[in-house]
């Protein structure tokens, strides 16, 4: 199989596995006050260390959660109180899910939020949260978050960020940033799945937390923690500084190539988007059987973001690009830390062919 669906998820690295590994060993509990309590706790608060000081925020300001998912809700949840929620045309689910009633930030031809529609929105003085995602998942687009951030200080409004896609493909510091909060996730990163964090600014405002229990984590998301899974997090973090995105990206402009050349249309700014996503419009060609076709040649893509329990529908993201019915019919192609040579000519051997087959007038009958 040529894995090329990094955004759904990576494949487990070498040094996270090992760190989960070694932390199962371990049997004491981190909330513990003996000596097998104290052994689990030092794992934990290494985890915590190194993965703080990778995205530019506090040890102790760093909340594990379950994953990327759990680190939204949380930041919602902790930080709407009394204030309207904003949040991009564009964002994940997971944010989504969270925001009912949420006034909506328009998104540009080329996949960006509008700074300036954001600031207009602000302007009014209401208290704000305003929720804008570092990179589209489906697009690889980069958001303008400075800038959001720095409108919406100047506006007495909270940022928070979901930078589950970004992290490990470009840099991503949350003080840098300027925004309150930023959320990651494990699995995205070559880690394992089941592990999250929500990083908050030093003048991050926190409510109550979403699962209460034991007094974890500050008070701030209970639950007996899954250290062996907080160590393979964080080393996945560590390691994946070491990733070579120029070549990664230089794959996937090959890819994209090829595909361009057989009819594919580029989907969002290709100046500016993650170095190892492409989302790749085929005129009349259904997104579902484009991804089928491929699975077909053992290449695996996606349509669209692979959380919304299998289901393959008009992409939400590229409706908001106005992108008509093209939103139903493009693929993510997004290339993991592991990629190789052999993968990328797959899809390039593959793509003209797989576009030719499915454009083909019984094909057309037939969908």
């Amino acid at each position: 199989m040529h894995y090329l669906d990094a955004n759904a998820t990576q494949a487990l690295r070498p040094a996270a596995r090992d760190a989960v590994l070694a932390a199962l060993d371990v049997i004491g509990n981190p909330s513990s006050v003996h000596q097998a309590g104290r052994a689990a706790r030092r794992i934990m608060e290494d985890a915590r260390e190194a993965i703080a000081r990778r995205f530019g925020a506090r040890p102790a300001d760093l909340v594990f959660t379950s994953g990327g998912t759990e680190a939204d809700a949380l930041a919602i949840h902790a930080m709407r109180a009394n204030r309207r929620l904003i949040i991009s045309a564009i964002e994940h689910d997971a944010v989504r899910s969270s925001a009912a009633g949420a006034a909506v930030l328009p998104i540009g031809a080329d996949g960006a939020a509008d700074s300036d529609a954001l600031d207009t929105l602000l302007g009014d003085g209401v208290a704000s949260l305003v929720c804008l995602m570092l990179a589209n998942n489906e697009t690889g687009v980069i958001q303008p978050v400075q800038q959001a951030a720095a409108i919406c200080r100047r506006h007495g409004a909270i940022l928070h960020v979901d930078a589950v896609q970004a992290a490990g493909r470009m840099p991503v510091d949350l003080a840098a940033l300027g925004a309150h909060s930023l959320a990651i996730s494990s699995h995205k990163l070559g880690g394992p799945a089941g592990a999250g964090a929500l990083l908050l600014a030093p003048d991050a405002p926190f409510g109550a937390a979403l699962i209460a229990g034991g007094g974890q984590e500050r008070g701030r998301r209970g639950g007996t923690p899954p250290v062996a899974l907080f160590a393979g997090f964080a080393a996945a973090a560590v390691g994946g500084a070491d990733d070579d995105v120029g070549r990664i990206a230089a794959w996937r402009d090959a890819a994209e190539r090829a595909a361009v050349a057989a009819g594919a249309v580029v989907c969002g700014d290709p100046a500016r988007r993650l170095p190892n996503t492409t989302c790749l419009g085929l005129p009349g060609v259904r997104a579902d059987a484009q991804v089928i076709a491929f699975d077909l040649e053992n290449i695996a893509v996606s349509a669209g973001a692979a959380c919304s329990s299998g289901k393959v529908a008009t992409s939400h993201v590229l409706r908001a690009m106005g992108l008509g019915p093209l939103a139903g019919q493009a693929i993510r192609v997004s290339l993991p830390w592991n990629v190789t040579r052999a993968n990328i000519d797959a899809f390039v051997e593959a793509y003209p062919r797989v576009a030719a087959r499915l454009r083909s007038p019984l094909a057309t009958r037939a969908a």
